[in-house]
């Protein structure tokens, strides 16, 4: 994405988050999550935070659960119930409100996949090919492109438009997707009638969440405090951590990465800032921060788990929960399908 193109997407990015609080009705927020694992706190405070936000302004939000794009760089489907049932337990007890916001899956919508077919004719393979978010997926999955991860960015192009989102929360290296999104639409719209809004990419704030290895926290790196963690299961995840033998505490990402994704990891979870909580812990040591650590993500955590524990013992209502996510969502697919129909002239 060239730098002109970026910065065109920052005004308009900075332009929505001026006007959200004072006109919160005009926007539709679509986004989502792949259930590949349990949530941590990468996604907690990289995403689900201002999803609450953003739902409890009065923007108009759906939170997509999507497991049939697990299976565009994976071979199973192994565990993806129990991933389903603990996203929705996360998002309950991160403060999401199914009386609010719709929560639902993929594979509950074929209105929503079937407009998979009329979006396809609407790119072309050169298009698709060099999205390079499509390609450092590829790369990182190790396996070979499949049919799904190629169109990929059309499937999320159908999660946008089957319910008329005007907004995606997004980083910037996922606007390729916005704009490949804005751009079915448009043709859609000047082929057959305009029926879509095009979407445009609400730039979420660069908050690197760093795993308790410096890197990037992730599931797959192994490095990520799970937001169904237990207390004691985090105390060990921190206790474990690599940091490095030097006493004084400082917050360097470079140099000491172990000890400073510590003390970011502390300072999100208090709302300090790290160079004051490193010159507060000073020479007490590695072992001093990893203690104030772990009681930082603990307590900020403790309310979450108490109203994961609440959710977890009332199986019947995550599931009329997802069962009434999954209703709303058919019913408004099947309207937007209707449309399409209509607009294509292909009602019989």
């Amino acid at each position: 994405m060239s730098s002109d193109t970026f910065q065109a997407s920052k005004r308009v990015s900075d332009e929505i988050k001026a006007d959200l609080p004072v006109h919160p009705e005009k926007y539709v927020m679509l986004t989502g999550d792949r259930p590949t694992g349990r949530l941590h706190l990468g996604h907690y405070f990289g995403t689900i935070r201002e999803r609450v936000r953003l739902q409890d302004m009065g923007v108009t939000s759906r939170i997509i659960i999507a497991d049939y794009q697990v299976i565009t760089d994976r071979d199973t489907t192994e565990h993806i119930a129990d991933n389903v049932r603990n996203m929705v337990i996360d998002y309950l007890a991160c403060g999401i409100d199914p009386e609010k916001t719709i929560i639902f899956t993929h594979s509950a919508v074929p209105a929503l996949n079937q407009l998979m077919l009329p979006f396809l004719s609407l790119v072309t393979e050169a298009e698709l090919l060099r999205n390079p978010t499509v390609k450092s997926e590829q790369e990182a999955s190790g396996h070979a492109l499949t049919g799904l991860l190629l169109t990929y960015p059309v499937h999320q192009a159908c999660d946008i438009l089957f319910c008329k989102g005007n907004i995606v929360p997004v980083g910037k290296d996922q606007l390729p997707h916005i704009e490949q999104t804005r751009q079915i639409a448009r043709r859609f719209n000047e082929r057959y009638g305009r029926v879509f809004p095009e979407p445009h990419g609400l730039l979420t704030e660069a908050v690197e969440i760093p795993g308790l290895d410096g890197r990037k926290m992730s599931k797959s790196y192994g490095n990520a405090i799970a937001l169904s963690a237990t207390a004691e299961e985090t105390a060990k995840l921190i206790k474990k951590s690599k940091t490095d033998s030097e006493r004084l505490i400082t917050f360097d990402k470079e140099a000491r990465p172990g000890v400073s994704a510590l003390l970011t990891t502390a300072a999100l979870c208090t709302g300090r800032g790290e160079e004051e909580i490193a010159a507060e812990i000073g020479e007490a040591g590695s072992g001093a921060l990893k203690a104030y650590v772990t009681e930082a993500v603990n307590d900020y955590l403790a309310p979450i788990r108490a109203r994961r524990a609440e959710l977890e013992a009332d199986p019947a209502y995550l599931e009329e929960v997802l069962r009434d996510g999954n209703r709303r969502a058919n019913e408004i697919a099947d309207a937007t399908l209707d449309e399409v129909r209509a607009a294509m002239g292909m009602v019989y």
